[in-house]
């Protein structure tokens, strides 16, 4: 028994290890080069002497004053306050817009429902990246909206689409679905007898709403904002596609900082920023949660009764449509653009073609291949990780592995890859520019998604399973390899597909620590917008899309075949 339960603590350890040197290492380095202004190999001064003692020299001159002498500089102040300007507006903006659908959706008998529920649910599979790319495509100087514009009489363009207000557009309509959720799940379960009582009292219109409904809410919906305002500060994908040179944003300053100039210092500076802002907008939204929450205390559960008044019913389902308009036209000019060799200040293709298409299925089918594998490398550290991590966090209360696996929650992606990047570029672990770390950088962002799908499933799991297989004679580990995890295995599924989707569409990682022959398909629709291949960035993000709906629709119907109350 006892070798039985050494192997569970070699895996124990094993976990650890692989978090401190993938994780905690090059997160403590970024703070030591921000310190110090030098590159740091911490890791390699554990095993090199020569190593250790220039560590050391520059830890002796590290000071607050490097750090902050860096951080005021002109442009990463800019970065700064340009990049809190964006978050608010696009946390302010998708909040208000959201509210309205989310109450239609939770709270009345709108009619198409069901239809506009899985539209506004469309742009989650639809990475920034492609989103900015079809503004282009619609709103730029070329685009069919564009010659739309101008044939009603209008004159240059509808909006300058390289330019905050491009970058704000695309943020808010394709992240208000991680707004709009949330807040339709707060308006069901806030006590719907309140405003009936309030409607029975006379209250008519929205007045029940904004006086009743709306403020047991209230958490739920500064929670939902204060979430989308540290997703919009950090997002990588709309920002790189959309800035122009003469906006400054911080996520952008930063990859410049480390891909143009090889700035560690100033890179480090600046996503030890980026990490601060999202943590502290991530601890706000826990407070508000756990703080401010309102009920009511009633004798007994009240039924809820879908609000029917036709006026309101129809005015929610005309303003939910003109929302999810603009994501679904987006969405359809990439796919028509895929399809056209010629294009271009016009309401439809002058010329059509399947090249593109030709193109990608041919060389550059590569980059589908390698996007495939290195998902599945990604998933399958997730999903042996992730067993373990669950049943130690749930079985033995391991609440420095559950506080460890939330740290990739906070910190940004790009934050991550310049970590990784900085730690790695020397011995003793020469993995920069290799497949190996841009896999463990995706596993280590992506695994708190499956901790959290299997920890419902877990926590389903009596201990009276495991007990009795102990009794039976099987030990400790093949107890929980045996039984327990095929247990788990609708929680695995859901996990695994929703680590495979946004492996493959994640944008960060991918653009900073890509070798070159093993470039996804996120980066090469990100280097052929760059190029102002348009039409090929159109193809790529269509197939993209695809395979991301698909493994969707997969997770949903063999989730649905799993589950034990079926």
């Amino acid at each position: 028994m006892r070798r039985h339960l050494d192997t569970l603590g070699v895996v124990r350890v094993l976990i650890w290890t692989f978090f401190a040197v993938f994780l905690l290492i090059p997160l403590i380095s970024l703070v030591v080069v921000s310190l110090t202004g030098q590159p740091a190999n911490l890791l390699g001064a554990v095993f090199d002497g020569q190593l250790r003692t220039t560590n050391l020299e520059r830890l002796a001159d590290a000071s607050f004053g490097t750090f902050i002498d860096t951080v005021t500089r002109p442009a990463y102040v800019s970065a700064l306050g340009n990049s809190l300007v964006l978050a608010t507006w696009v946390a302010l903006i998708t909040t208000l817009m959201a509210m309205p659908i989310a109450y239609g959706i939770a709270r009345t008998a709108m009619p198409f429902k069901r239809t506009l529920m899985v539209l506004c649910t469309v742009p989650i599979v639809i990475p920034t990246m492609v989103g900015a790319g079809g503004l282009i495509i619609m709103f730029g100087r070329s685009g069919w909206a564009t010659a739309l514009y101008q044939r009603l009489g209008g004159d240059g363009t509808i909006f300058n689409v390289n330019s905050m207000t491009g970058i704000v557009l695309a943020m808010v309509f394709f992240l208000f679905p991680f707004v709009l959720w949330p807040m339709v799940a707060a308006f069901r379960v806030a006590d719907v007898s309140v405003e009936n009582a309030a409607m029975n009292l006379g209250a008519r219109g929205m007045t029940p709403f904004f006086t009743a409904t709306l403020p047991l809410a209230l958490p739920g919906v500064i929670s939902s904002a204060l979430l989308i305002f540290a997703i919009a500060f950090s997002d990588f994908g709309a920002a790189i596609v959309l800035a122009p040179p003469d906006l400054n944003l911080i996520v952008v300053q930063a990859y410049r900082e480390i891909a143009g100039f090889f700035n560690w210092a100033g890179a480090s500076v600046l996503v030890i920023v980026m990490t601060a802002v999202v943590a502290a907008f991530f601890g706000l939204q826990r407070l508000v949660l756990r703080g401010k929450g309102y009920g009511t205390l009633t004798g007994r559960g009240a039924t809820i009764e879908l609000n029917r008044s036709k006026g309101l019913c129809r005015g929610l389902a005309v303003y939910s449509s003109i929302v999810v308009l603009l994501p679904t036209l987006v969405l359809l000019s990439v796919f028509v653009m895929s399809f056209s060799r010629r294009w271009s200040a016009s309401l439809a293709p002058q010329e059509w073609t399947l090249a593109h298409y030709e193109r990608v299925f041919g060389r550059g089918f590569d980059n589908v291949i390698n996007s495939l594998i290195l998902g599945a490398g990604a998933l399958l550290i997730c999903l042996v990780a992730g067993t373990f991590i669950t049943y130690f966090v749930h079985r033995h209360k391991s609440t420095g592995l559950d506080f460890l696996t939330t740290i990739p929650l906070i910190v940004p992606g790009i934050a991550l890859g310049i970590a990784l990047i900085q730690s790695f570029n020397a011995g003793p672990l020469v993995l920069t520019g290799s497949a190996f770390l841009l896999v463990v950088g995706y596993a280590i962002r992506r695994l708190p998604y499956m901790l959290r799908s299997t920890a419902g499933s877990m926590q389903a799991i009596g201990n009276d399973v495991e007990e009795a297989a102990s009794s039976l004679g099987a030990s400790r580990f093949t107890a929980v390899s045996t039984v327990i995890f095929p247990l788990l295995a609708p929680g695995l599924l859901a996990g695994s597909i929703l680590v495979f989707v946004t492996v493959i569409k994640e944008t960060s990682i991918t653009v900073l620590m890509a070798p070159a022959a093993w470039q996804p398909m996120s980066y090469r629709i990100f280097e052929a917008l760059h190029r102002g291949e348009i039409f090929t960035a159109s193809a790529l993000s269509v197939l993209l899309v695809v395979i991301v709906v698909l493994l969707q629709q997969i997770a949903y119907r063999l989730s649905g075949g799993m589950s034990p109350n079926r």
